[in-house]
């Protein structure tokens, strides 16, 4: 077997020695353009569980390397001023030059033959191979020439960052925030040898563009950051290494692989500095290859390399969104920075990519965590105007109290609104007085209704609810008394028209599709049809606009009669309020259509006249889509300035979902994905924000909160599964909760793991 691999960096090396320490007789060659002991870059951090990976895949290696790298567990985060040291992380930094020439003289041990100064520009050039592993890195021109058949896609980033070294020792992973005259600059930096650290230094573009400096002028860069960061570097100077201004490509690539030749590295994808190094994925990705070729013996390497994408996609994947939320974060350092107190900022920096979590980081520094959530339960109490119970420990973040209006919530656990589809002519019945009251019985601070309808035409499908007549008070005040008179949650009730989305069947027949029979007419902002296969809506007239605002002021009143304690429009999701608000399904030419302003004029229109029939002491919160996921759609951006019109007319909060806009959306899922947005809201518009989705644990509620991300946090699935979700997760943090009179034989009761 005859194996190319085009890269001499980690990346290649590793491949490389891996495939020939598991196939001794396969002849296996490395073609590097540069000289032995050229590279770019200083040093290369690892985390402890990435060196636990390398051990296993080959000790030989991985016992030179440990022998040389520096070792440290904290993280310095400094802030205005103040240090704040978090411990316990684990993680080592080398000499990139070390890494290789560990890595190029274990090749040479194992018989790979290693070509260097032989610049490759088509694979051809070299003869045939049965496998061509391209790590040539992110100018790959291996990606490039077959760039139709893996379908690369770079997103290039505008903050600017340059990769520097010092002489100066450091005792952590330290992280530096300075301001000058042109803006805010950060430092990330790390010991990697005695008397070597890496120091890279970032900014912004506008940063960047004020102080002058030119992209390609190292000594002018260094000049200006040794000055800038004189206080921290302690005389120690900077030094560069064909060092200049460089915006961080993102790449993604829809294929990995095409006949006997793989992508590994940079050249296939990329994760910001900020979660490690590429050095990191790159070695990873070699492991993961060289064991499905192992896998794979006797079948062709096509084979082979189908199976290595398939089960190693996902965790790059994973990567790649914690990457780029990380990033994010780092590019939008400002809005912490001079909005948040120095330890939350500090927590927000930790977990910023969302793969860290509160409970984590307080299985690696308990005294830290602690230090965070006595900080945001002293802000609760301030909030809430409630005082907490005294106690040595604090509470959880999610089990301190939220106050909107006259309004206090015990916890900052909310039930998301859950269409059951099981109403008859729009009222509730059994079903939901179990469905709503055993989730309050559960602990969750505020429950939420589904979507109510706020006429029988507004309806998703016949099987939604509805707050169009007195039957409907007395089937919801059914559900009402019942969380009020036995839990001390509160209950919200969102109200909501269909629009376009009308006159469909209930989701279990399949969701958006339209009725079979008996379909009503549907009416939305512009006669566009939610799919091919839907009614088109009629245009709305200033009458129907008129009609719509005199059904949403009739079932807020209807709600207030009913008992509830908050209510929520619904203004996302693609129904009637949110057609309005995105340009892709607004193309109205009046006063209602155009730019923002316009798009949220009716909306605004309507939400004034249901805050005027709310009472002024009860708190209104809006639900809408930060973003349609689709080009041409509703920006964050967008969904900020709207939040600022919402606050401005009289919202409490915000509940920021996304997407359902459009049929053909693209969205992006992961864990808390849509956290982000709520983070953004909440600190941009100063509002408020409930954020939902794919929050399943105490862990993401807690890291949420504590990090700024959201104020409430909203759960649909998990609470399906399980009504008694937030009482569980009290009981596994050490609270354990009072529980209603009738099951007070939980209160010792400590049910063992399956």
């Amino acid at each position: 077997m005859k194996i190319n691999c085009i890269g001499g960096g980690p990346g290649g090396l590793y491949t490389a020695l891996l495939l020939k320490r598991r196939q001794p007789l396969a002849e296996v060659h490395v073609y590097e353009r540069n000289r032995a002991d050229s590279t770019f870059g200083f040093g290369v951090v690892f985390s402890d569980a990435t060196l636990g990976s390398l051990a296993r895949a080959d000790p030989e290696s991985y016992g030179a390397i440990q022998a040389r790298f520096t070792h440290w567990d904290d993280i310095h985060i400094h802030h205005k001023g103040e240090r704040f040291v978090s411990s316990g992380h684990g993680f080592c930094g080398f000499s990139r030059q070390t890494l290789l020439d560990i890595l190029q003289n274990r090749c040479r041990q194992l018989g790979v033959q290693l070509h260097f100064e032989h610049d490759v520009q088509a694979i051809e050039d070299l003869g045939s191979a049965d496998l061509v592993v391209a790590a040539d890195g992110i100018h790959s021109a291996t990606r490039q020439r077959y760039d139709g058949e893996f379908r690369p896609h770079i997103d290039q980033r505008r903050n600017r960052f340059i990769w520097l070294g010092t002489t100066l020792n450091l005792s952590a992973f330290t992280f530096w925030f300075q301001e000058d005259t042109a803006g805010l600059w950060r430092v990330h930096a790390y010991q990697y040898e005695q008397d070597h650290a890496t120091f890279i230094v970032e900014c912004t573009e506008e940063t960047f563009q004020r102080s002058g400096l030119g992209v390609q002028d190292e000594a002018a860069a260094v000049a200006y950051l040794e000055n800038l960061f004189s206080n921290q570097l302690r005389g120690h100077r900077l030094a560069g290494n064909h060092s200049h201004w460089r915006q961080f490509p993102t790449i993604t690539c829809e294929r990995w692989h095409h006949r006997n030749i793989v992508l590994i590295g940079d050249a296939v994808h990329t994760a910001h500095f900020s979660i490690g190094s590429g050095t990191k994925l790159a070695m990873e990705d070699a492991i993961a290859l060289a064991d499905a070729i192992d896998r794979h013996r006797g079948a062709t390497i096509a084979t082979a390399l189908q199976a290595y994408e398939a089960s190693h996609r996902a965790d790059v994947d994973s990567i790649q969104r914690a990457a780029a939320v990380s990033l994010e974060w780092f590019e939008h350092v400002e809005r912490y920075y001079h909005r948040f107190d120095g330890l939350r900022f500090a927590f927000s920096l930790l977990t910023r990519s969302l793969r860290v979590s509160h409970a984590n980081l307080a299985m690696r520094d308990a005294a830290f965590v602690e230090s965070v959530d006595r900080w945001v339960a002293h802000e609760a109490e301030a909030q809430s105007r409630q005082p907490m119970p005294a106690s040595s420990k604090p509470p959880p973040p999610m089990f301190t109290p939220f106050r909107l209006r006259e309004l206090v919530l015990p916890n900052r656990v909310v039930v998301s609104p859950m269409c059951q589809y099981s109403c008859v002519d729009g009222a509730v019945d059994d079903w939901h007085v179990v469905h709503l009251g055993s989730r309050a019985v559960g602990g969750a601070g505020l429950v939420m209704t589904e979507m109510t309808s706020v006429s029988a035409e507004g309806r998703i499908s016949p099987g939604c609810a509805g707050l169009y007549s007195g039957t409907h008070v007395d089937a919801w005040r059914r559900v009402t008394n019942f969380v009020r008179q036995h839990t001390a949650a509160k209950i919200g009730v969102q109200i909501g028209h269909a629009g376009r989305k009308a006159s469909t069947r209930v989701g279990w027949e399949g969701h958006n599709l339209p009725l079979l029979r008996d379909n009503w007419p549907i009416v939305a902002p512009s006669p566009l049809p939610y799919a091919s296969g839907n009614q088109t809506p009629r245009e709305m007239t200033r009458s129907d606009m008129d009609q719509v605002i005199a059904d949403f002021v009739q079932a807020t009143q209807l709600a207030q009669d009913a008992d509830f304690d908050l209510l929520e429009l619904h203004l996302a999701h693609g129904y009637l309020l949110s057609t309005f608000l995105s340009p892709l399904t607004n193309r109205r030419k009046d006063t209602y259509g155009g730019g923002l302003d316009n798009r949220a004029r009716f909306p605004l229109e309507l939400f004034g006249a249901v805050r005027s029939a709310w009472p002024a002491d009860k708190p209104i919160s809006v639900r809408i889509s930060a973003c349609d996921w689709h080009e041409g759609g509703l920006s964050p951006q967008d969904a900020v300035g709207l939040a600022k019109l919402l606050a401005a007319a009289g919202c409490d909060i915000v509940d920021v979902s996304t997407g359902q806009v459009v049929a053909d959306q693209q969205p992006k899922y992961g864990r808390l994905y849509q956290t982000p947005f709520s983070e953004l809201i909440r600190l941009e518009a100063e509002i408020p924000t409930i954020t939902v989705g794919n929050i399943s644990t105490h862990e993401d509620v807690n890291s949420v909160l504590a990090a700024g991300r959201a104020d409430l946090c909203a759960l649909a699935r998990a609470m399906l599964y399980n009504p008694y979700w937030t009482r569980h997760c009290a009981q596994r943090q050490g609270c354990p909760p009072r529980w209603p009179p009738p099951y007070e034989g939980l209160e010792h009761y400590a049910p063992r793991d399956p």
